[in-house]
């Protein structure tokens, strides 16, 4: 939460602790209405229904990658870069990539694809340029390897999203994420853990939140369920396109008002909010839906240098091999 101060922000964060932001920049950029809607935005979209008690919002994360780049003394630049890296997700987060790309569920990069012309149409480019900024160098990720890289390398992003998930959904302490950052460090652009233990014990926890919960059979039944429930809102008008950027509840208030005059909606939200599914087989039963998979490779440092986990590791290495591959579920 924050407490607006004069001059600065005082932040309390969940992983990081409590911090005073004081740049002005980001000051700035967080009190735009683009930035506070993530407020209104869950991570993991409609997802509560199969986890209860494991909401938190985009806002919460984007706020996370800045605080672990400026601890880790990235340039203000790929902070800022960390910080409005996920201004383009629409209501329910990845559910979008099953609503508007058919097919892209297996990267989930719809809100990457729309990333530059959405932020163009906020007040962030102003304000960059405002404090003597290139806007389009910051709006490209390319330029900010700590903060955005592919899988299965480490970066900003997916290290905030993996511990505060590991919190969130009880695969780790929080004293055990604190262990895990006081290992880790940037040598040359690159995230590397001091030791081949503290890399191995993150990778294990963020393979344990990619299997039960990333890539899970429920992530599958709440993108296929969420999508249908907003197909049927647009072609039916009851929202437009613009409408799901707006926040989760916005949505759930303009679609659900036609909610007694429409029984096939009625049956769609019901179905959103039944925890219960059932997985088919591909000759069987069942719409089939591809999910996203994720895992990490680290690097970590020995006496001969820098060396991946998988390099010393050969079950992580199929690992690796397997995990990168999406998953494909049949939902009945």
């Amino acid at each position: 939460m924050f407490f607006n101060v004069k001059i600065s922000m005082k932040y309390v964060d969940r992983i990081y602790g409590t911090h005073n932001i004081v740049q002005d920049v980001i000051v700035d950029i967080i009190q735009t209405p683009a930035f506070e809607r993530l407020g209104g935005i869950e991570q993991a979209g409609y997802f509560d229904v199969y986890f209860p008690g494991t909401k938190h919002s985009r806002f919460e994360h984007s706020v996370g990658c800045y605080l672990l780049l400026k601890r880790f003394g990235a340039s203000l630049e790929e902070q800022i870069a960390g910080l409005i890296h996920d201004m383009s997700h629409t209501a329910f987060s990845h559910t979008a990539d099953y609503v508007f790309a058919q097919g892209r569920g297996a990267d989930h990069n719809y809100q990457d694809d729309i990333f530059v012309d959405f932020m163009h149409k906020t007040d962030v480019p102003q304000i960059l340029r405002q404090y003597g900024y290139d806007a389009d160098k910051i709006l490209d990720e390319s330029n900010f390897p700590l903060q955005e890289t592919q899988l299965p390398e480490l970066c900003a992003d997916r290290i905030d999203y993996s511990l505060r998930g590991a919190v969130i959904y009880d695969i780790a302490s929080a004293e055990t994420v604190t262990d895990i950052l006081e290992h880790l460090q940037t040598v040359d652009q690159k995230w590397v853990f001091d030791n081949y233990d503290s890399a191995w014990q993150y990778a294990e926890i963020f393979k344990k939140l990619n299997d039960i919960y990333y890539s899970c059979g429920e992530a599958g039944a709440t993108f296929l369920r969420t999508s249908r429930w907003i197909k049927h809102a647009l072609n039916n008008n009851y929202i437009t396109h613009n409408d799901l950027f707006t926040t989760d509840d916005v949505v759930i208030a303009q679609i659900n008002a036609h909610i007694e005059t429409d029984d096939e909606l009625h049956r769609l939200w019901n179905e959103m909010n039944d925890a219960k599914f059932v997985l088919g087989t591909k000759d069987g039963r069942g719409e089939e839906l591809v999910v996203k998979s994720r895992i990490v490779d680290p690097l970590f440092m020995t006496n001969d240098g820098i060396q991946r986990l998988s390099q010393k590791n050969r079950q992580w290495r199929d690992f690796v091999r397997s995990d990168s591959l999406p998953k494909t579920y049949y939902i009945v």
